[in-house]
């Protein structure tokens, strides 16, 4: 499966996302976030999506742009603990129209869960 997340300015929530990734399984890993979160970095490879718009409409056409023809298969797992309400939607939506379906994806104690 593929995974998509979404890094927010603040490095606080960038832990759940490297655990996403470094327990993971995955066949691509796409991370999108503005110019800080840049610094990122994990265990595994992915490729970085910079975004640069801040109106909700404008940050879904512009991901949708950049994220259609990325993904392989009709579903990515998802992961959204960082980043904030407006960016969220507009990812969810951008994906929803690339399309692909959509499977949650985060790490607890007991490893990580598909919601």
């Amino acid at each position: 499966m593929e995974l998509v997340a979404f890094l927010g300015a603040g490095k606080g929530t960038w832990g759940q996302v490297a655990g996403v990734i470094n327990k993971g399984e995955w066949d691509n890993i796409v991370i999108v976030g503005d110019d800080f979160a840049k610094k990122f970095n994990t265990q595994k490879d992915f490729e970085f999506i910079e975004v640069k718009s801040s109106g909700i409409v404008d940050l879904k056409e512009e991901l949708l742009k950049k994220l259609k023809g990325k993904f392989k298969g009709t579903e990515v797992a998802l992961s959204i603990a960082s980043g904030e309400g407006k960016e969220h939607m507009a990812l969810i939506s951008a994906l929803i129209s690339v399309p692909v379906g959509i499977r949650f994806v985060a790490l607890t104690r007991d490893g990580l869960v598909f919601m």
